[in-house]
């Protein structure tokens, strides 16, 4: 099926829970999205979320929002999906792997009766599991299925990092790849603060920068999700405003570099894996991965990544 022209700004949201109802708030706090409908298996649920977020100040969010059914993810522009068990405390995400693989693929049947073009990102978890999966069961051109992938944890890499200089994140340049989860790998050899190489900038300001210092930033990074998880159950609103950026980039053609997750094609060697790389992402989805040159352990370690997810891969038998 060919891809479809952006026009409508319409997007489906499958799944209504925390994560669900937050990008939906943000979507239309930012008016990023004209049309936005939010479909679950609970459709109570879905209907109660968007009359609450309806019912905000109308000058503030004029999208037009309402619970959906599978026959709304027609004509879209982008489809989201983050309906799945929400992982426990204590739990990887790579646990829930085998219950959420079948809701994918239930949902993605019933998808498949109403798409006619559109982007779809997958932000379920796992999500590089997921979007391989739902990359092969679509078939639709490279990079129109992608996954949201590294960008929080970028996100989140790029706030620590930025903590520890004493700056603002506006300043600090960086990105996380691999794996979201604990096959994420810091690619330290291109960060920057203001153009400048981390190490000679702490150098020149008199910080210490040294490995253990970039273990702990990596550490805090990696283990945040769970750390959050564990004192409030569940993350939701740092994933969402993420999510806006690639909306943003989607539906108003203004193509952005984000580390997301999509089906490898040779970058880096590797295929038959969906993992994070730095892409471009407009509206037609993945448009592009940029093939970095990374320092030799930033190499050793994705590597590891691909290995590993390929074994849990190979474990799934849906």
């Amino acid at each position: 099926m060919n891809r479809k022209a952006v026009g409508n700004k319409k997007v489906a949201i499958i799944g209504s829970g925390y994560v669900g109802s937050s990008i939906a708030y943000a979507l239309a706090l930012r008016e990023i999205a004209r049309e936005i409908a939010i479909i679950d298996i609970n459709k109570e649920k879905a209907s109660g979320e968007a009359f609450d977020i309806r019912h905000g100040i109308q000058s503030m969010g004029t999208a037009d929002l309402y619970a959906g059914d599978y026959s709304d993810c027609k004509d879209c522009d982008l489809i989201i999906i983050t309906a799945g068990r929400n992982r426990k405390p204590g739990e990887t995400r790579i646990d829930l792997t085998q219950e959420n693989v079948k809701i994918m693929k239930s949902v993605i049947d019933s998808v498949k009766e109403h798409y006619n073009g559109g982007v779809i990102l997958i932000v379920s978890n796992p999500v590089d599991i997921l979007t391989y999966k739902v990359t092969k069961w679509m078939n639709l051109p490279d990079g129109t299925v992608f996954g949201s992938g590294c960008i929080l944890d970028t996100s989140r890499f790029v706030r620590c990092v930025a903590d520890y200089v004493g700056l603002s994140t506006g300043v600090v340049n960086g990105y996380v790849v691999g794996e979201h989860g604990d096959g994420q790998v810091p690619v330290w050899s291109e960060v920057s603060i203001g153009g400048v190489p981390i190490a000679e900038y702490c150098d020149a300001v008199g910080l210490k920068w040294d490995e253990s210092v970039k273990e702990d930033i990596a550490t805090r990074t990696r283990t945040m999700g769970a750390d959050i998880i564990s004192r409030k159950e569940r993350t939701h609103f740092g994933i969402a405003t993420c999510i806006c950026h690639l909306a943003d980039a989607i539906l108003n053609q203004k193509p952005t570099v984000a580390a997301v997750s999509s089906e490898l094609m040779g970058e880096h060697g590797v295929r038959d894996v969906a993992l994070s790389v730095t892409s471009i992402v407009g509206p037609m989805g993945v448009h592009k991965r940029i093939r970095d040159r990374w320092a030799p352990e930033e190499y050793r370690a994705f590597f590891d990544a691909v290995e590993s997810t390929k074994e849990v891969l190979k474990q799934i038998d849906i």
